[in-house]
């Protein structure tokens, strides 16, 4: 197990594949760890990957108070900075392709380009975190994550077994390291700075997601001068679980093409 102190507390993580090449580095969704991206990792054993475990997911441990967008960003470049990666191409989904876009902007000669997987600039309102956070803390994360399933995925993997096990994963995760993230998502409006990122990018959406549906994917990839995009069929918000196998080819395509 690999696991890096931060002021906050320790950061888990692993690596796979060999040491040379152009790293990846893997950020997951709100409520998923690392093995969210397991799916595609398996299908990219030439690839150097690094996956982690944001704050209050996972093995990472959950701060007391507020954190940010910047801190989760910098957290990762943390990372980078301890496994001496002076470049990396970083791939998010959801809030991890928020915190790819700060990283990009915060440091932009560490990110040789990224892969943003069913994100935008802005994701959400007020409101609606507000109501999502209430739930959390009426309910838990146990007696939510039957709606939150289906924010994840289309009706057809919701039936599947491997579904199940997502599930369960959600369930037993940390409700204080959830709502706190958030109310990073409630705050994080990347808007003004999206737009100046000059590193290759490919945005990846499901036209089944119900979290960042198409029509955002789209207009994210058309504020963002030169991003690419690609909707996956069939998929829903997290298409590292539910197509695994698009994602990868996507995804090695992109990094070949990258110096």
């Amino acid at each position: 197990m690999s696991v890096l102190l931060r002021p906050w507390g320790h950061l888990h993580y692993r690596q796979r594949g060999p040491d040379t090449g152009l790293p990846v580095v893997l950020l997951n969704s709100l409520g998923t760890d690392l093995r969210m991206w397991e799916g595609v990792a398996d299908r990219l054993p030439d690839l150097r990957l690094i996956g982690m475990d944001k704050r209050g997911h996972g093995l990472s441990a959950t701060p007391s108070g507020e954190w940010t967008l910047d801190d989760l960003a910098n957290d990762a470049l943390a990372l980078m900075d301890h496994l001496g990666l002076p470049r990396a191409l970083v791939a998010g989904c959801s809030i991890g392709g928020m915190i790819a876009q700060r990283m990009a902007t915060l440091a932009p000669p560490r990110v040789a380009g990224l892969f943003l997987s069913n994100t935008a600039m802005k994701v959400g309102t007020d409101e609606s975190w507000a109501a999502r956070i209430a739930g959390v803390t009426e309910k838990g994360l146990r007696g939510l994550a039957p709606q939150i399933m289906e924010r994840w995925f289309a009706p057809a993997f919701r039936v599947t077994p491997e579904a199940k096990a997502w599930e369960t994963m959600l369930m037993r995760g940390d409700d204080a390291g959830y709502i706190g993230t958030c109310r990073v998502l409630a705050a994080a409006d990347l808007r003004s700075t999206s737009p100046t990122i000059t590193c290759p990018v490919l945005l990846v959406g499901g036209n089944a997601d119900a979290s960042t549906p198409e029509d955002l994917v789209r207009a994210t990839a058309a504020a963002i001068p030169g991003a690419r995009v690609h909707i996956l069929k069939g998929s829903g918000h997290i298409p590292a679980i539910d197509n695994p196998g698009a994602t990868a080819r996507l995804l090695a395509d992109f990094h070949r093409g990258l110096k």
